[in-house]
């Protein structure tokens, strides 16, 4: 477990998140899928968190990135879609027009669960297993 720094907090926040593309064409090839490892990843890098990982099919991809809690999730979520789609929009126009009449990419919908550390039961368990203060 990776634990990070900041000036008032001790954190390792794990986020698996799965972005689909709109009505789930096929639209991903690999050169699109590579463009996209490089946005998300700069997308991570200006918003303090880091892309661990990345992976996608034609209709969707996978990303695990390690999560900076000076950040608003949904607000993480709107950047890493709002600025890929954009991009890759402009730069693969040719390839999604044959998909799309409008310039369109991402689902509005996404998934996303926390991931790693102990599981919720063990939690619990220590959680409970504290000594309450004395009288």
């Amino acid at each position: 477990m990776v634990v990070r720094k900041s000036s008032h907090s001790v954190f390792s926040i794990h986020l698996h998140f799965v972005f689909v593309t709109k009505y789930r064409r096929k639209t991903i090839t690999v050169p699109i899928l590579e463009r996209l490892q490089e946005i998300f990843a700069n997308v991570c890098i200006k918003t303090r968190c880091r892309l661990i990982e990345f992976s996608g099919e034609v209709d969707h991809v996978h990303l695990l990135i390690d999560f900076h809690p000076d950040n608003n999730l949904s607000v993480l979520v709107g950047s890493l879609k709002s600025a890929s789609s954009r991009i890759i929009q402009k730069e693969f126009s040719e390839h999604l027009s044959t998909f799309y009449r409008k310039p369109l990419f991402w689902s509005s919908s996404y998934y996303v669960a926390s991931t790693g550390g102990a599981p919720i039961e063990k939690i619990q368990q220590y959680i409970q297993s504290q000594e309450n203060p004395e009288e």
